[in-house]
C-alpha cells in the first residue's frame, strides 16, 4: 500500500527554506543547488539548447535565475540575463548576482522585445507574488509568453498563485516547472494545470518530515489503498444496493449513464426509477439493472427503504416531478450522492443532507450552492470545496482540473489524474454512479468519494489512450471495471 504522498502550502515552504539554511550554515547554499537543480533541468528536457535567456526578478527567485545562468555559462553556453526591477533582494540573493557579475556575465534591463533563444527561463517571483502583475512586470511575461521558445519555470510559473492555483492576471505560460523545496498543491488544480506544463521536483536535500502538509495527492497507485480483492464466499447482497433517481424527459441516457457505471464498479443490485417512457430503453441495454417507471406525485417509499445508497441528479430536472423524487429521496434517511439537478434543488431549498452524503458539484454548481460566483470558487477551489463540506455536513467532490474532494475535519485530497476529453455531458453521471457503489460497498464517505473520483478520472485516462477528443463517457465502463479489481490500472 502506498505512503500518502503530500502537497504543501507557502507557509510550509517557508518553514522548510529557514530549516534548509539553518542546517547549511550558510544562506546562499540552497540558492547554488537550485540553479544546479534548475541546470540538470535544462539538460534534461532541452539537451540541445545553446541559447539561454534567463529572466530574474528582484528577490531569491531571482537569484535562483543567476546561479542557473552561471551553470550555464560555465557548461559553454550563450547566456543573457534580462533583470526585472532594481537590484535588490536578500544577501543570498546579492552573492549569486556577484557571482554571476564577476563570471564575466552581463545583464540587461527587461524589455519587451526579447533576444532569440533556445530556452526561456522564468526566475522572476517564485512563491512570493499573491497579487496581479503590472507594469514592466506583466510587460516581460507578455513578452516571454509570445516568444516561440519553450519556458522552464522555476519553483513558480509567475502570476501563479503557488496556494491556489489561481492567476488573477496574466502569468508565465511554462512548458515545464521546477519545483523547490516540495510539491505545491496550488499547481494541481484550476488554471494551474495549464500554465505550469509538466512538473518536477529538486528538494534541495531538504526532508519535509515535520512540517504539516495542506494536501493530500492521489494518483493511479492508491486506488489499492481501497479496492481490496473480495472474500471468495462473497454475495451480491455484500456488495449494497445502489438506488439511481433521474431522467426525466429527454435525459434517460443520465440515469442509465450512472446505473451502468454502478454496476460496473461492483455494486450488488442496482435499482433505477425514472420516467415510464425510459424503462424499455433502460433494459434493453442494460438488463441488469431493476428499472421502475415513476409518473405520480408520491414516490413509493418502498423503493427507498430497500436501498443503501441513492444517487439522485443525473437527468432529474427541476420541475414537479424532479422536485417530488428529490424531497423523497432527502426524506428516506438514507446516503445520497447528488449530482447535477439534484445540487440544483439543493441551491434552490434548504433540505438537510442525510449523514454519510456526497455532493459531486462542477465550479458552476458549486457557486450556486456557495451564493457566489464561478469564478470566486475557481479563484481558490480548496477553499470552496471546504466551504461546501462544512456548510452541508458531507463530503464534497470538487469537480474540474484537478478535482479536489473535501470533508469536514480531513485533509484534503487532490486527484492528480484525469483529462481534457472528459469534459463532456455525462461524465458527472458516470462518477455519481462510481462514488454511490463505492459508498454501498462499505467505504466510508470521504474514501468512497475520494476512490470514487479517482477510479473515475484513471478510468478516464485509460479510455483516453486513442486521443482525448471525441471520448464518450460509455468509453469509460470496461475500464472502470479493470481498475475497480486489483491488479488492474495503467
Amino acid at each position: 500500500m502506498p505512503a500518502p504522498d503530500r502537497l504543501y502550502s507557502t507557509h510550509a515552504l517557508r518553514e522548510l527554506e529557514a530549516r534548509g539554511i539553518a542546517d547549511a550554515g550558510d544562506p546562499r547554499a540552497l540558492m547554488v543547488r537550485a540553479g544546479q537543480a534548475a541546470w540538470r533541468a535544462v539538460l534534461e528536457h532541452w539537451p540541445g539548447a545553446r541559447r539561454l535567456l534567463v529572466a530574474c526578478g528582484p528577490g531569491d527567485n531571482g537569484g535562483d535565475g543567476y546561479e542557473l545562468a552561471l551553470n550555464a555559462l560555465r557548461s559553454g553556453r550563450e547566456v543573457q540575463v534580462v533583470q526585472l526591477g532594481d537590484a535588490g533582494g536578500s544577501r543570498a540573493a546579492r552573492a549569486a548576482r556577484e557571482a554571476w557579475a564577476e563570471a564575466g556575465g552581463t545583464v540587461v534591463p527587461a524589455g519587451e522585445k526579447l533576444p532569440a533563444a533556445d530556452v526561456i527561463v522564468d526566475a522572476l517571483f517564485g512563491i512570493g507574488l499573491s497579487r496581479p502583475l503590472e507594469g514592466a512586470a506583466a510587460a516581460l511575461v507578455r513578452a516571454i509568453n509570445g516568444h516561440p521558445a519553450p519556458v522552464l519555470a522555476l519553483d513558480v510559473p509567475s502570476g501563479v498563485d503557488a496556494d491556489t492555483g489561481h492567476a488573477t492576471g496574466i502569468a508565465i505560460d511554462a512548458d515545464h516547472t521546477l519545483e523547490f523545496l516540495a510539491p505545491k498543491a496550488g499547481l494541481r488544480t484550476g488554471a494551474a494545470r495549464d500554465l505550469a506544463g509538466t512538473l518536477s521536483l529538486a528538494d534541495l536535500q531538504v526532508p519535509s518530515a515535520g512540517v504539516d502538509a495542506s494536501a493530500e495527492r492521489l494518483n493511479a497507485d492508491d486506488l489499492a489503498r481501497w479496492l481490496l480483492p473480495r472474500r471468495r464466499d462473497s454475495h451480491k447482497g455484500l456488495h449494497g444496493r445502489v438506488l439511481c433517481i433521474g431522467g426525466d424527459h429527454g435525459l434517460g441516457g443520465a440515469v442509465m449513464l450512472a446505473a451502468e457505471a454502478a454496476l460496473r464498479t461492483g455494486a450488488g443490485l442496482v435499482d433505477v426509477l425514472t420516467r415510464p417512457l425510459h424503462v424499455a430503453p433502460l433494459l434493453a441495454r442494460l438488463p441488469e439493472a431493476m428499472a421502475r417507471g415513476f409518473d405520480g406525485s408520491r414516490p413509493d417509499p418502498g423503493v427507498f427503504a430497500r436501498a443503501n445508497i441513492i444517487a439522485i441528479g443525473p437527468g432529474l430536472g427541476r420541475d414537479d416531478w424532479g422536485s417530488a423524487l428529490f424531497e423523497a429521496a432527502a426524506a428516506a434517511g438514507r446516503p445520497l450522492v447528488l449530482d447535477a439537478d439534484g445540487l440544483n434543488l439543493l441551491a434552490e431549498g434548504a433540505v438537510a443532507l442525510p449523514a454519510g452524503s456526497v455532493v459531486t458539484p462542477h465550479p458552476g454548481e458549486a457557486a450556486r450552492l456557495l451564493g457566489c460566483t464561478t469564478a470566486q470558487v475557481q479563484a481558490d477551489r480548496f477553499a470552496a470545496a471546504k466551504a461546501l463540506a462544512e456548510r452541508h455536513g458531507v463530503a464534497v467532490v470538487l469537480k474540474g482540473a484537478g478535482s479536489l474532494v473535501a470533508t469536514p475535519g480531513c485533509l484534503p485530497r487532490l486527484v492528480d489524474a484525469g483529462n481534457p476529453g472528459m469534459a463532456v455531458g455525462g461524465m458527472g453521471d458516470v462518477l455519481t454512479g462510481v462514488v454511490a457503489a463505492l459508498l454501498a460497498q462499505g467505504l466510508d464517505v470521504f474514501d468512497a468519494a475520494s476512490c470514487g473520483a479517482l477510479l473515475h478520472a484513471c478510468a478516464g485516462d485509460l479510455a483516453a489512450a486513442e486521443g482525448e477528443r471525441g471520448l464518450l463517457p460509455r468509453d469509460l465502463m470496461p475500464e472502470l471495471r479493470r481498475l475497480a479489481n486489483p491488479g488492474g490500472g495503467p
